[in-house]
């Protein structure tokens, strides 16, 4: 039997690399899409060797249409996993942001999603099985911590949600990943200062990675990996929104941010 394919976006770094090494460890064949051919290249290369699986290395920034239809492209070719993990966040209030960036931003972390998912789903339903991972935040189940970034996850979120319902019993799954604070290179390249924040909010990659897909398995739609973040967005659902603006904008430091 062939090895299952799955393609992942952002796998250079974070969680992407961290969902890279460990589908290439169940024997998955992998498409690894991102901006910086060298570093998937060198990814390409430590999990061929290391796995001994087919890895394809396909250049694309999702900020750009073409390169969403390129890769569009490959998905209607047909994988068995599907996860949309590329995406960022900017440091500095909404109305001084360069508005280019805060459009690329959106492009990478809603229209990418959107496009990618579309283009996956026809073989997967005619296949019968297949899965989408979509990698959203805890920051989209929790309003108060920055604006389009915040805004962009809780898209996330409900387009999962309500593409679940529409999938219904066809084999085909579609689940929402929400991380809190993790380990990545993801705060220092947006250029937000996140020393305030406790050392008992941060989760590691490979945690995240592991408790999602289990999570996955047991055909969970949204995940919410560590038990503070669970604990944290079922009292956020208990309280009135305005309190958790405050909470969280105090907590967070929702200035500053996008």
């Amino acid at each position: 039997m062939p090895r299952p394919v799955v393609l992942i976006t952002g796998p250079t770094a974070g969680l992407g690399a961290g969902y890279a090494r460990r589908y290439a460890r169940d024997g998955y064949n992998l498409v690894l899409v991102a901006r910086n051919v060298e570093r998937l290249e060198d990814l390409a290369a430590e999990l061929r060797a290391a796995n001994g699986i087919d890895v394809e290395v396909l250049p694309a920034d999702l900020t750009e249409a073409a390169d969403r239809a390129n890769v569009a492209d490959r998905l209607t070719a047909g994988v068995q996993v599907l996860v949309n993990n590329a995406g960022f966040g900017t440091s500095g209030e909404f109305w001084t942001a360069d508005a280019a960036v805060l459009q690329a931003q959106l492009d990478v972390n809603v229209t990418s999603v959107m496009q990618l998912t579309r283009a996956a789903l026809p073989p997967m339903l005619a296949a019968g099985s297949g899965t989408v991972v979509n990698i959203a935040s805890v920051a989209g189940l929790l309003s108060g911590r920055g604006s389009t970034y915040s805004a962009s996850k809780a898209w996330v979120v409900s387009f999962t949600e309500g593409l679940a319902n529409g999938l219904g019993d066809t084999g085909v799954t579609v689940h929402a990943v929400c991380p809190g604070f993790v380990h990545t290179e993801f705060h220092q390249r947006a250029g937000i200062d996140m020393k305030s924040i406790p050392n008992f909010m941060w989760l590691n990659v490979d945690d995240v990675v592991a408790e999602s897909l289990a999570d996955i398995a047991k055909g969970k739609v949204v995940s919410i990996p560590g038990l503070q973040y669970k604990v944290l967005t079922t009292g956020g659902r208990l309280v009135p929104r305005g309190l958790v603006r405050t909470l969280t904008k105090g907590f967070g430091r929702g200035r500053d941010r996008t």
